[in-house]
């Protein structure tokens, strides 16, 4: 097993046991909501705390049932992780394509020819495409 396996393994394990062991040790249980959102556990602490306490503002639209609200924070967190899968597959494109192109430049003084210009197209033929104008310098393919 590779090492990035075996990493990947332990982190499996990890968010697994993340998510088992709050319903295997019960936590939660002597609650009326188990597992009540933060949100719900801060109004009820400042409901406590202070009873005469008004809010200083209300939410811009307020979902009809739980059932919605939990559909939309779900997709709230698929757009998410869309946008970030994005963002790490445009990063390791990008450093694909930089490997690559590392690899196909020539290395300086490794051939017959260790001329100054060695590796590089001089420019001295037209370039076939458009008649009359010289290729300019470059890598050779």
């Amino acid at each position: 097993m590779t090492r990035n396996a075996k990493i990947n393994a332990l982190l499996l394990l990890a968010v697994a046991a993340l998510a088992v062991l709050p319903l295997a040790l019960g936590l939660g249980d002597h609650k009326e909501e188990p597992f009540a959102g933060a949100d719900g556990e801060a109004e009820t602490a400042i409901t406590e705390l202070e009873p005469d306490y008004e809010p200083w503002f209300s939410p811009l639209y307020e979902p009809p049932s739980g059932e919605i609200e939990s559909g939309l924070f779900a997709l709230q967190a698929a757009v998410g992780a869309g946008v970030l899968a994005y963002y790490f597959g445009v990063r390791r494109g990008r450093r694909q394509g930089a490997e690559q192109a590392r690899r196909q430049q020539p290395v300086s003084g490794t051939g017959p020819d260790t001329g100054s210009d060695a590796g590089w197209d001089t420019g001295s033929d037209a370039d076939p495409g458009r008649p009359g104008e010289a290729v300019s310098p470059g890598p050779r393919a």
